[in-house]
């Protein structure tokens, strides 16, 4: 079973003064303002957040809804967007994994995987004996989880109040909180090159292809990030 002590010190992580709380509840209610919009009820609502989780999967799955795409369509946008996590999850697994601890707590907190647990874990997983860190990580995901459906909750009754640009203004504080963190977290070169230069060529690529610009702003940044890198330890 899940450990008490470890689970409950992983959900008070969210109190912290570093916390993603505040920045998650203004993105998640940005979402439940777009939910009650398509014309989702509130428990359609907070149970899309629960599935859904990662908030750029919610904003793909409503913008899909709302351009009227076909479940399979919504499917596997939200996958291929998800899809993302998956470098997050190899590398903070391997930081959790103890032989005493059964298969499943691993299989279910997979779906806890987002980049707000992600660096809560990353900066305090040292912190705790390896044997708990699964009970610890439960703990975090199930509070960022909280804090998704109380923001959700909110979003949805409150609504009326929001216009398309609150909405945006709100959706966009999570991705600011998330760069402020990652540079806060950056101990290595290619961690500070990649912040740097996905924030220099983000920008210029718009101008070129704004559909691409993310994507390969990621990759060209990313690369030279890693080159320089490899470079700096040979």
């Amino acid at each position: 079973m899940i450990n008490k002590n470890f689970f409950f010190k992983g959900y008070r992580s969210i109190f912290t003064h570093d916390s993603p709380a505040i920045a998650l509840t203004c993105c998640f209610i940005a979402i439940g303002a777009l939910f009650k919009n398509l014309g989702f009820n509130i428990q359609e609502s907070i149970f899309s957040t629960v599935l859904t989780y990662a908030l750029p999967g919610s904003l793909v799955m409503a913008e899909s809804m709302l351009i009227g795409a076909s479940l399979l369509n919504i499917f596997l946008a939200v996958w291929i967007v998800n899809a993302r996590l998956y470098p997050m999850a190899v590398s903070l697994f391997p930081l959790m994994m103890h032989k005493s601890q059964p298969k499943w707590k691993y299989y279910f907190s997979c779906h806890f995987i987002a980049i707000s647990a992600w660096l809560i874990m990353k900066s305090n997983y040292k912190n705790i004996p390896k044997k708990h860190r699964i009970d610890y990580w439960i703990g975090i995901g199930s509070a960022t989880v909280s804090v998704s459906v109380i923001g959700t909750f909110i979003g949805f009754s409150c609504s009326e109040y929001l216009n398309k640009d609150m909405i945006l203004g709100l959706a966009i504080l999570n991705p600011v909180y998330f760069l402020c963190m990652m540079i806060g977290a950056s101990k290595t070169i290619p961690v500070t090159l990649s912040v740097l230069f996905g924030t220099i060529l983000g920008p210029i690529i718009y101008l070129l292809s704004p559909e691409w610009s993310i994507l390969l702003a990621g990759i060209i940044g990313g690369t030279i990030a890693y080159l320089a890198g490899e470079y700096n330890v040979s």
